[in-house]
């Protein structure tokens, strides 16, 4: 049975459009009818109903509901709050000054919550080029085997993660060109992005800015609440944005090469971290110049080893020319399973990855 859209009771002009171009960025589609006679066979089953403030000419015989909301060009004045009780209307939206509430409006709508919320882990690294971006990519990559996830690069100074998946000439807007306003709708963002598949991948650029605090908070509840696994990659230096993110994470993974100098510098990265991280991991990634085992890196910093990631030639060529593939086999698929394990432990929610 096809999904019941909002109503929209408009006889035409530059309100409907108004309202129309609203849905469009909420991702909403709409049923539309000149006045609230048609809308009688709609009225009970519309999840939403919008109505233009001239449209209630008269008392409408139509039964009391909820989520009814009356839209007017310019301030609302005495007359519409008025039309607005006789319709049962219990908010009054005025074009443009309240154009992000009524796109939250229909966002709720558009993007109604799954019956489970998804997932959360963020990965950063313990020292630059420890590896976290590869096993972020491999996490979002090997989750997306068994469900919806969303791999949110969280790093301006990263290059873009867009690149070791060889999308840095889709189509689809980075972080640069993403403009948020109130709640995001899920599949209106979804159908904005550069995919590797079915998987959505919301990049950093070349240039220009990186996310807003706001901007990555609202994406990566978009997420949550969509029920999709959220794979975000942060930077070392942790902004008030990645530390937002930090929080809201049911799991953050530290990436530590097997290096006592490493070891020293993921000691500030988790004092920075702080109190904002409710539950630590550690992946101990290259090899050992001294020969020390990789629990040693684990046991100097405090949370637990998941797993080892020593180099893998065939991952690096790949990620250099952008033809990334994670193997069936290997230590960074085998990386990205435990973390996905430990993230499905932390959650206690039903979490199936690829086998």
């Amino acid at each position: 049975m096809a999904t019941a859209r909002p109503l929209v009771v408009a006889a035409g002009g530059t309100v409907l459009e108004e309202i129309q171009r609203v849905a469009a960025i909420a991702g909403s589609e709409l049923d539309h009818v000149p006045d609230l006679s048609a809308a009688r066979g709609r009225w009970v089953r519309a999840p939403l109903v919008v109505i233009e403030e001239e449209a209630v000419a008269e008392r409408p015989v139509l039964p009391r509901r909820d989520s009814v909301v009356l839209v007017c060009k310019g301030t609302a004045g005495l007359a519409a709050w008025r039309r607005a009780a006789t319709i049962g209307a219990r908010r009054v939206f005025s074009l443009p000054e309240d154009e992000s509430e009524l796109t939250v409006a229909f966002a709720d709508v558009a993007d109604a919550p799954a019956e489970s919320p998804g997932p959360v882990v963020a990965l950063v690294g313990g020292r630059g080029g420890a590896g976290a971006s590869v096993l972020a990519t491999a996490v979002a990559v090997e989750a997306d085997r068994g469900g919806p996830a969303l791999l949110v690069d969280c790093d301006p100074l990263g290059g873009g993660l867009d690149l070791p998946l060889g999308l840095e000439h889709a189509e689809g807007l980075r972080w640069p060109e993403v403009r948020l306003t109130g709640r995001v709708s899920v599949p209106a963002l979804v159908a904005s992005l550069p995919s590797r598949g079915t998987l959505p991948v919301l990049s950093c650029g070349r240039s220009g800015t990186g996310p807003s605090v706001s901007a990555l908070s609202a994406v990566v509840a978009a997420g949550r609440r969509a029920g999709r696994t959220v794979v975000c990659d942060l930077p070392r230096h942790l902004d008030e944005g990645a530390l937002g993110v930090a929080a809201a994470a049911d799991l953050v993974v530290l990436v530590v090469p097997v290096e006592f100098r490493a070891c020293m510098a993921a000691k500030q990265v988790l004092h920075r971290l702080g109190s904002h991280a409710d539950r630590l991991a550690i992946v101990a990634s290259g090899h050992s110049i001294d020969g020390a085992p990789p629990s040693r890196t684990a046991e100097l910093l405090g949370p637990p080893l998941l797993a080892t990631l020593p180099p893998e030639r065939r991952v690096a060529a790949t990620l250099e020319t952008g033809e990334f593939e994670l193997p069936a086999k290997g230590a960074l698929v085998a990386a990205a399973r435990a973390v996905l394990a430990e993230l499905r432990s932390a959650t206690a929610t039903p979490f199936h990855a690829a086998a």
